[in-house]
């Protein structure tokens, strides 16, 4: 439910305080009385807060339409209230960059842990009629907002309407939140290496991507329902200026009011942007040479184009309001040499001015005493020599130790993180080969020649935590170098994983790691060059035709016989841990290569299972690890399943929500399959080009997305069933062509195909697909 109230709080009254202090020092500055601000005989301030036209209250003549504002003087200090009825109260006016920085009153919503079961809860996001989009309204929401969540595995999605359709809407904003199963409280504070107080544990913030008019904040929690004992907090959510919620005592005081069982209302500021709207069958544009005489007043202001409307800005070297008759008035920049940094003598001129150093001085006159008086040339002479001399002596050798000090230092550097890694690395190979470590080591100063010294133009691409370069080493073999932006323990620890676990594998399937260098604090990883990009590239390319479903079906097989190997045919299994898209590499000939194994586990042979800590990616993770803890193989077949709806939709199971905005692609898709309408989600490529065999994989995919572990077949059987799919797609196209019939499925023969009730068994599949040899 919503909560909405209205009180002062320690935040309004330092930002009125904060607003009435700068603009009593912007007066002092300028040492002259304050200019007009508003139009003649209205007032031009409610409180502490000026009021500069087009902004006005009271008579319609005082402000320009859409932007009368009302000053509310039964509460004290009176508030200027936006708009006649609002639930947004006025801090600051910028005439300058078009924004108005509001406090909302109430701008909570709670999501009481009696909510069970609920896959998504919309809700209303408008406060009076500053977010409509019609009716001339001159305010968007800023992207100088963040939106923010507190609570515990959650999911908060704020939307706008697509302005080319009625029914679809654009996702503007999202973040998620997560919790341990033992937490209480919520989790947060500013994290090493990081501005934002919260890391996603226990509560989430994310920027709004563009100014917008928001139409509703979505709130769902994972997985399509909620336990009240394993999530006993409630959950907050509300939009607030960037920056704001990361001050430690604004935090600190939220975590306390929101709280049960107080749950206080809270005072969050906003930064609203605003626009003059522009009718557009009278002044079409801002050079029609009408539009500017009639809001644009001031000789010395130009008029700007923006979004939906326009605004008016002072020339350079003026200042005021340009809205009014000679508002934009000449800055007087010798009055203000912090600002303009003149420090000598000055010269004010219209819109600009000059500076120099007084007679008798020369120097730097844009710094606090720059300008010196010139040294006799007897004593600068002496002077002159002396240094000469001095310098003649020291500078050689100053040099010198200083270029031996970093040499020695790098040495010395080099040598403990090598001493460190090899360590760490030996340590976990000692019970299997001990010779990986010397065999695989490559120096930094190879990599270094290899790549130009991680030269920008070396860059294939990377995400948060590295960037992967292409590299050339000296055997002319081309490689791909992997390094991490950031050093954390645990980046250390998931790079010595990936270099244990690739050591000891040889698969087609799987990017082969050739070498590390261990002189750096977190290790770089050598692998065999992969050309073509990922799975990832190639299925979500914008306007072009995808791969074909023959390649489709061979990727998806070849991903398959990759972690069928890893789990059932290395010395210990190996569980992936993130299977998608992304982690999916294409060779020239499109063979699949599955990589990054930073977060894999090994598993020991007598167990079927792990506890650990949860990683993966959303969209893809396996909600029985999520919700226990306890990884097995079946988490990776969870993974695998939805890289299969991926290959067969060509949508994004991050990003995907259906048509009525209430579940992700796996729920949709399960729920089109068992209604026989699984051609609305399918590609139309693949409609085109698939036959029987689409249903087939389909199956097989909802097989493997099953909530239960057991119930998901092994690795090996999902191998066995697809080749069995591909072999028997081969013989009836060689027995087609023996034939030379022709089959060609239409549209409508499609839908029939894909909306029968036929019902397939998994088992009868994977008996079927053991029929053709391996």
């Amino acid at each position: 439910m919503a909560k909405i109230t209205s009180s002062m709080s320690p935040v309004a009254i330092f930002t009125r305080a904060a607003v009435l202090m700068s603009l009593l020092s912007a007066a002092g500055a300028a040492g002259a009385p304050m200019r007009a601000i508003g139009m003649p005989g209205c007032e031009t301030s409610c409180g502490d807060v000026s009021v500069p036209y087009p902004f006005g209250m009271g008579s319609a003549r005082c402000f320009w339409p859409g932007f009368n504002l009302t000053c509310d003087a039964t509460s004290e200090p009176p508030r200027l209230l936006l708009g006649y009825d609002s639930m947004l109260w006025v801090a600051k006016i910028s005439l300058r960059n078009s924004t108005v920085r509001v406090i909302h009153s109430g701008s909570m919503i709670d999501s009481t842990p009696v909510i069970h079961n609920t896959a998504a809860q919309d809700w209303n996001f408008t406060y009076g009629n500053c977010f409509t989009g019609g009716g001339g309204a001159p305010y968007t929401l800023s992207s100088m907002n963040e939106l923010i969540l507190m609570g515990c595995n959650a999911q908060a999605t704020l939307l706008q309407n697509d302005d080319t359709s009625t029914t679809t809407t654009n996702i503007i904003s999202g973040c998620a939140s997560f919790c341990s199963a033992t937490k209480t409280a919520y989790v947060g504070g500013v994290a090493s290496g990081h501005d934002k107080y919260c890391s996603g544990m226990g509560c989430c913030q994310a920027p709004i991507s563009i100014d917008s008019s928001p139409k509703e904040l979505r709130f769902r929690w994972f997985n399509g329902n909620h336990s009240q004992d394993l999530v006993p907090l409630p959950v907050y959510m509300f939009v607030a200026e960037e920056g704001w919620f990361d001050q430690r005592w604004v935090t600190d005081e939220l975590v306390q009011k929101l709280r049960p069982p107080s749950r206080a209302a809270l005072e969050v500021p906003l930064i609203l942007r605003w626009e003059v709207a522009r009718d557009v069958n009278s002044y079409p544009n801002c050079s029609a040479g009408d539009v500017a005489p009639n809001i644009c007043k001031s000789n010395h202001s130009y008029c700007n184009q923006e979004n939906r409307g326009y605004s008016c800005k002072c020339w350079s070297g003026y200042d005021g309001n340009p809205y009014l008759t000679d508002g934009c008035q000449d800055v007087n920049e010798c009055e203000r040499p912090e600002d303009y940094g003149c420090f000598g003598e000055c010269r004010n001129l219209l819109g600009t001015f000059d500076c120099w150093c007084p007679r008798g001085t020369h120097g730097n006159h844009t710094l606090r005493n720059g300008c010196v008086k010139p040294v006799t040339g007897s004593i600068l002479l002496g002077i002159g020599l002396g240094l000469v001399g001095v310098l003649i002596m020291i500078f050689p050798a100053i040099l010198v130790v200083r270029k031996a000090k970093k040499i020695i230092e790098a040495k010395d550097l080099k040598k403990k993180f090598f001493k460190q890694n090899r360590g760490q690395l030996l340590q976990q190979l000692v019970s299997q080969r001990t010779d990986v470590a010397e065999r695989m080591i490559i120096t930094l100063a190879e990599l270094e020649k290899a790549t130009k010294n991680f030269d920008k133009t070396h860059e294939l691409g990377g995400g948060g935590h590295g960037i992967v370069y292409k590299g050339i080493l000296s055997d002319m073999h081309v490689v791909a170098i992997k390094k991490s932006k950031i050093v954390i323990q645990q980046e250390i620890d998931e790079f010595i994983n990936e270099v244990v676990i690739l050591s000891q594998i040889n698969h087609k399937n799987i990017v082969k790691l050739l070498g590390c260098c261990l002189e750096v604090e977190v290790p770089l990883l050598v692998y065999e060059f992969i050309s073509n990009g990922t799975l990832h590239d190639h299925l979500h390319v914008t306007g072009q035709i995808s791969l074909s479903w023959d390649k489709r079906l061979r990727i998806g097989t070849d991903t398959a016989k990759a972690l069928a190997y890893l789990h059932s045919a290395t010395s210990i299994p190996v569980i992936h841990r993130d299977i998608k898209s992304t982690n999916i590499l294409l060779d020239a000939t499109l063979t699949a290569k599955v990589s990054d194994f930073g977060a894999s586990r090994h598993i020991q042979i007598d167990k079927t299972g792990v506890m650990t800590k949860v990683q993966g990616t959303i969209g893809y993770l396996d909600p029985m690890y999520y919700q226990t803890g306890r990884l097995t193989e079946k988490s990776d077949v969870y993974s695998f399943g939805v890289v299969l709806i991926e290959l067969v939709t060509r949508k994004k199971p991050f990003l995907y929500l259906s048509p009525g905005g209430d579940t992700g692609l796996v729920e949709h898709f399960v729920t089109l399959l068992s209604e026989g309408n699984l051609v609305e989600i399918l590609d139309p490529q693949v409609v085109e080009e698939g036959g029987e065999e689409i249903k087939e994989v389909a199956t097989l995919a909802a097989s493997c997305i099953k909530s239960r572990g057991e119930d998901r077949p092994t690795m090996r059987q999902v191998e066995m069933a697809l080749e069995g799919i591909q072999a028997s797609k081969e013989r009836i196209s060689n027995n087609f062509k023996e034939n030379s019939i022709q089959i060609n499925f239409s549209s409508s023969n499609a839908r029939n195909m894909l909306g029968g009730t036929r019902v397939y068994s998994l088992e009868e599949e994977f008996l079927q697909s053991s029929r053709y040899p391996r």
